[in-house]
């Protein structure tokens, strides 16, 4: 079968991983459509080729680089009639203007087609968007969820194709694999990801502080909330245990994360925005790191009986499940052989791309 990924999520190498997954499959012949680059938070993110082993990458101008609703390829139509791709998988949101004229230049070659949605909140959107979701669903033979949540977004605004629950990337476990950790008493916590609110890195310090000594902290990421948090840390007396680490190069992070006794992702829900997937936390777990999350959004699904859940916005519970590891190294060592198990066998690039071929031939063959 000859499949068309249209995505601009792939100009960063590390993604490319599952394609490489999905083209290792005899039956499928893959080819990439991607921008050039893509413009996110200010910066240029230029598509890097790096795992590009067994598929073809097709570049195309982009119209709106970086307005993620009104984005579109303007030569997608002519590059399809000259593949003539039995299926298109668009890798964007239902509502989007670039999903809605690459599934009508799929079907005029007579492709069959999916979208991916990680909208996990019922949100009524304006005009025009609301009608481009509208005609999207009418337009496709079935629907990608990274989320359990937007499966349930989908069926409540009236989608009525199939719908697979499967994650949009998955984890390299050569890369996020376990290491030996310091033989000392010091219980070494980690918070990876955005310093903003919605993250709830507050909530974090505040479990923190009532911690036994020896205890360590360290944040790495950068954020609008990075000063009030460094504030914070002063306010409550943490002193050096607490380490605002700043950004890293995404191939630093494993070595950082596999030192770990516990990530935290404690993140709380806002009227806009619900945790979609927490994609740290699989790279934690792969690593054999103890994986402590709110109950936000996807957050308990993805840790499943792997790791602890915290109720959102409670940082005494928080500051229970933190004890409750730091006095129980055997607990530790228990739970994190549990998490990397669960990585292995769910959120690998292999096992998605699994996952992701056994859809492909779901719908071309009608099942």
């Amino acid at each position: 079968m000859k499949v068309v990924m249209i995505s601009k999520a792939f100009v960063r190498d590390v993604y490319q991983r599952k394609l490489e997954e999905i083209a290792r499959h005899a039956d499928v012949d893959l080819t990439l459509i991607s921008p050039p680059s893509w413009r996110e938070g200010g910066s240029v993110l230029p598509l890097t080729r790096r795992f590009t082993a067994g598929y073809q990458i097709l570049v195309t101008p982009i119209v709106f680089n970086g307005r993620f609703h009104i984005h579109f390829y303007p030569r997608l139509p002519e590059l399809l009639r000259h593949l003539r791709p039995d299926l298109v998988h668009v890798d964007e949101e239902p509502y989007n203007l670039a999903t809605l004229l690459a599934l009508r230049a799929a079907r005029r070659v007579g492709a069959r087609s999916l979208f991916f949605t990680w909208q996990n909140l019922h949100r009524s959107l304006p005009v025009p968007f609301s009608t481009l979701e509208s005609w999207n669903y009418r337009l496709v033979r079935g629907a990608i969820a990274g989320n359990q949540d937007a499966e349930g977004v989908l069926r409540a605004k009236g989608f009525r194709g199939p719908i697979w629950v499967i994650p949009q990337f998955g984890i390299d476990p050569e890369l996020f694999k376990p290491a030996e950790r310091p033989e000392d008493a010091t219980f070494r916590i980690g918070y990876v990801g955005r310093l903003t609110r919605a993250k709830g890195v507050d909530l974090l310090l505040r479990a923190c502080q009532e911690l036994d000594d020896p205890w360590t902290l360290d944040v790495v990421g950068t954020g609008e909330a990075q000063v009030e948090l460094e504030e914070q840390r002063q306010a409550l007396g943490l002193g050096d245990r607490v380490r605002f680490v700043g950004e890293m190069p995404s191939t630093a992070v494993p070595g950082v994360m596999r030192r770990f006794d516990a990530l935290v992702l404690p993140s709380r829900s806002t009227p806009n925005w619900r945790e979609q997937f927490g994609r740290v936390l699989m790279e934690a777990m792969a690593c054999g790191v103890v994986p402590i999350g709110s109950s936000s959004g996807e957050i308990p699904r993805v840790i499943g009986e792997a790791g602890l859940i915290f109720t959102e916005d409670d940082w005494t519970i928080l500051r229970s499940r933190l004890r409750d590891l730091q006095n129980d190294p055997e607990r530790r060592r228990a739970l994190g052989a549990r998490a990397r198990e669960r990585a292995l066998s769910l959120f690998t690039h292999q096992r998605i791309a699994e996952r992701t071929v056994e859809v492909y031939r779901e719908v071309l063959t009608g099942r």
